[in-house]
């Protein structure tokens, strides 16, 4: 079992952090779980999904959903264990990414938990994934992706392929999450790799 950060921050695209927190907890790894206040709208309003309320009401139903793998943590609680570096983690993903927390994580502003998360992560040389969700990119937006990939952070944008013919909008969101999931080492069945369903040639001399 190993132990994840998962961040839902206010872009578009709250499917894709719901879809890896779902096989997170199937594969039995334990969450930590933050969304910033527009995270939580977001979720709500494209989803249906309703965390709002009192910090234990929604634990409450975390639990009954994932059977207590998953903790969550308000977004201004420094308290909370993931705010530090001596509390032990396999990696945090920040799924969607918003450029406003892109921007925060890139110069070190940890206003929140979910900035301070993925500052402690960057600095204890953990995986961070950052799954921005924003099109097109302004310069600014750029900048700010390519600092994080120079200090470290893997930048897995929202860009679905093709190639595995997706008949629905969660073959798309299973492509994008699969991805996610290569990238912190977790085994998923979710599409098919390029060239494995296809019988190979014999190479023409």
């Amino acid at each position: 079992m190993a132990v994840y950060t998962l961040a839902i921050t206010g872009a578009s695209g709250a499917i894709y952090g719901l879809t890896l927190l779902e096989q997170l907890a199937a594969a039995d790894h334990e969450i930590s779980l933050v969304a910033s206040l527009d995270g939580v709208t977001v979720v709500r309003e494209e989803t249906g999904v309703d965390w709002s309320g009192a910090p234990a009401a929604v634990q409450r139903k975390l639990d009954r959903r994932y059977a207590g793998r998953v903790t969550w943590w308000e977004p201004a609680d420094f308290y909370a264990p993931i705010a530090s570096g001596s509390h032990l983690t396999d990696g945090m993903i920040i799924a969607p990414c918003s450029m406003k927390t892109a921007a925060a994580v890139a110069h070190g502003l940890a206003s929140g938990l979910i900035e301070r998360a993925a500052d402690v992560t960057l600095k204890e040389r953990r995986p961070l994934i950052v799954v921005p969700r924003e099109t097109p990119f302004s310069t600014i937006h750029l900048e700010n992706l390519l600092a994080l990939a120079r200090a470290g952070a893997h930048v897995v944008p929202a860009m679905p392929a093709f190639y595995h013919q997706p008949k629905s909008i969660d073959d798309l969101v299973a492509f994008v999450v699969g991805r996610i999931l290569d990238h912190l080492g977790v085994p998923h069945t979710l599409v098919p790799r390029w060239g494995e369903d296809k019988p190979r040639r014999p190479r023409e001399r």
